[in-house]
């Protein structure tokens, strides 16, 4: 369903339509990494994937919905309104009986299921910090007039973007927990298996999910397991140690990318059905962490620009004065330099009077 339908069209899954199975997903081990992990630990902050049309991104994201609790898969239109999403309250209800009426928005429809928006780089703002505020804390509060009403929504916040219509701004793609970006693939063996996958699924989508319920069946057993053994795993002073390091390599802004490294691996951990988590969990949930948090230094960032080389006719510096000590005085001040004076014929001096 694309995210640009009118709000009516915005529902859980199509009934009667068939969903291609999560388990049916090829050459997509790091997205089902991902959204696995989300599914087990929702507020970890949600998915962002991006990547070009055509790369599976909203398949995935109903394949995820079907192994949860109830399957249901709400879509967020792009031209929804924030009561739309968060819902809304009727003050005159609250005036004349005292009692509160709250008509639910998406967020309660998605609760315990997937919240997908499409283009999410699109959305304004307040949407955006809507929506992830309440997938970090699985509550939805609403105020209006001095009067509030909250309730659970816990869901899994899978957004996708198209980088090229546009970015999210950093403050915003920062709170996103985990980020997968795809590609087209050019391996033909691998697109001849993707392709041969989905001409088999739409000719008999009945047999096709058929050969995956096995699958299908132990996916929703590992999420319910998983979820279950993540209280009782806890965090050991050599994985904060080794967190912080990676982080810390990383130049990564605020803690929020150690806070989700570690709630990452555990759901790792939880999924795998380990005793404890293990320094190799943290490796392999790290990227998915830092893609879009890791800032222009370290070993494994990009290299930073380098300086335009100086010309001849460079003026030599110039002391600084000592009211401009700080760089932090006005933005894009340069300081004095020497200009020559050249003697130009034909103009007479004007004449200096003596005082």
């Amino acid at each position: 369903m694309n995210a640009s339908t009118d709000s009516r069209d915005v529902a859980t899954s199509v009934p009667g339509r068939a969903t291609f199975p999560f388990a049916g997903l090829i050459g997509q081990a790091p997205l089902q990494q991902a959204l696995l992990l989300a599914a087990i630990d929702p507020g970890l902050g949600g998915v962002l994937i991006s990547g070009p049309r055509g790369t599976a991104k909203s398949t995935a994201a109903r394949a995820l919905a079907e192994l949860l609790p109830e399957g249901q898969l709400v879509t967020l239109p792009l031209g929804a309104s924030e009561e739309r999403l968060i819902g809304t309250l009727d003050i005159e209800t609250v005036l004349r009986d005292g009692s509160v009426k709250f008509s639910p928005g998406l967020l309660a429809k998605a609760h315990r299921g997937v919240l997908y928006v499409d283009e999410v780089n699109l959305l304004p703002d307040t949407l955006v910090d809507a929506l992830l505020d309440a997938a970090a804390s699985g509550v939805n509060t609403v105020e209006r007039d001095g009067i509030s009403h909250s309730h659970a929504a816990s869901f899994v916040l899978i957004g996708t973007m198209n980088p090229q219509e546009g970015e999210l701004r950093p403050q915003l793609i920062d709170r996103f927990g985990l980020m997968v970006e795809l590609e087209n693939c050019f391996d033909p063996q691998v697109r001849q298996q993707i392709v041969k996958a989905r001409l088999a699924f739409e000719a008999d989508p009945s047999a096709f999910r058929a050969k995956y319920a096995a699958q299908q069946t132990a996916y929703v057993q590992r999420i319910h397991a998983a979820r279950e053994r993540v209280p009782q795993l806890g965090f050991g002073d050599a994985l904060h140690d080794h967190v912080s390091r990676i982080c810390i390599d990383a130049a990564v802004d605020g803690l929020r990318a150690d806070l989700v490294m570690l709630r990452a691996a555990r759901a790792l951990a939880a999924l795998e059905l380990a005793a404890t988590i293990t320094v190799e969990h943290v490796d392999r949930v790290a990227e998915a962490v830092l893609r879009h948090r890791r800032l222009q230094r370290g070993p494994h960032a990009m290299p930073p620009p380098s300086k335009p080389p100086q010309t001849t006719h460079e003026s030599p510096q110039q002391p600084r004065s000592e009211d401009n000590e700080s760089s932090e005085g006005d933005w894009g001040h340069l300081p004095p330099e020497t200009v020559g004076t050249t003697a130009v014929k034909g103009v007479i001096p004007l004449p200096v009077k003596k005082r």
